[in-house]
């Protein structure tokens, strides 16, 4: 990076921040802490604004924004692509905003650029298969929870969940504090802590039903993030498999979510799934046919046997 480059992304670094110090810039920027200071000097004597504390760091003075910049076309793109992710994914609420950005977006790029941009995003294309289209139900629920953890305010919701528990049920009643929403394989997911479970848990938003917003409010703890939030892992049941070579890529290509190790051998493909149950992993192994051996436990093996029979009886 220039020195022009440099000293405009530490315009725009404070005027994300409040205050910033030089050995953090130092290290964004990958220069030393000198460097900084004269480049700070430098920002100050073209007329910007900045105020220096000794000990906490840089600022800039308050009300002042740097005009309008201009885009590159990777840079346009990408804020383009973004729009276009938006408008598929999000609620309705975001929907319109996302059209109006783009629109913006583009109202301000030169000529050329807008062109080019647009060349490339036709040769790129975001596609959501058929079944994993958003509802109008689950975008509905979307923005309510969205507003809800902002306003710090309880939901309800009836869960149906993956498989049955020991009495049998598939539906539970909840009530939770939201305090996040995350967009993984496909699908949007809740990150809240359950009052039935007394624990933070994740529930899909295309399980939900009965959606109501409650009058309750909640404190999100002070030491949540949602970008440093890392769930626990407690898929401790093991299945070690044998895929025959011939469709090797077909496995590696499915990215299935239990999945946990994969190797190529001589005499095929090995691999191990590690899930919470086996019956998370029934249909799955199932679906593979002859192409594929389950070598350990010996339960699951049985299990698998038992099911290949059940279904040789149906036809």
């Amino acid at each position: 990076m220039n020195k022009t480059d440099r000293m405009l992304a530490i315009v725009l670094e404070l005027q994300r921040k409040e205050v910033v110090r030089a050995e953090d810039l130092a290290a964004l920027f990958e220069t030393s802490v000198r460097t900084i200071y004269r480049d700070m000097q430098a920002l100050s004597e073209a007329g910007v604004p900045i105020l220096g504390a000794p000990g906490t760091g840089y600022s800039l003075m308050e009300g002042y924004f740097l005009p309008p910049i201009s885009f590159t076309v990777e840079e346009a793109v990408t804020l383009l692509i973004g729009t276009d992710f938006i408008e598929q994914r999000f609620d309705d609420h975001y929907q319109v905003r996302a059209q109006a950005a783009r629109g913006k977006i583009e109202a301000i790029l030169p000529e050329r650029v807008r062109q080019e941009a647009s060349r490339v995003r036709q040769a790129m294309r975001l596609l959501t298969p058929m079944k994993q289209a958003a509802p109008s139900h689950e975008r509905e629920y979307l923005e309510k929870i969205r507003q809800a953890i902002l306003d710090g305010r309880k939901i309800g919701f009836q869960y149906a969940k993956k498989l049955a528990d020991a009495e049998g049920k598939r539906h539970s009643v909840r009530t939770v504090d939201p305090y996040g929403l995350v967009f993984t394989q496909g699908a949007w997911m809740l990150v809240a802590r359950c009052d039935l479970r007394q624990d933070i848990r994740h529930f899909r938003l295309s399980r939900m039903a009965e959606l109501a917003d409650l009058e309750d409010r909640f404190d999100m703890p002070a030491d949540f993030n949602l970008r440093d939030y890392k769930p626990s892992d407690d898929r401790h049941l093991r299945v070690r498999l044998l895929f025959n070579l011939d469709i090797a890529d077909r496995v590696k290509d499915a990215n299935y979510y239990y999945m946990d190790e994969m190797e190529e051998r001589q005499d095929g493909l090995h691999a191990v799934l590690r899930a919470r149950q086996y019956e998370e992993l029934l249909p799955w192994v199932l679906g593979w046919g002859a192409d594929v051996v389950v070598l350990e436990p010996e339960w699951f093996r049985n299990r698998i046997r038992e099911e290949a029979e059940n279904m040789f009886k149906r036809y």
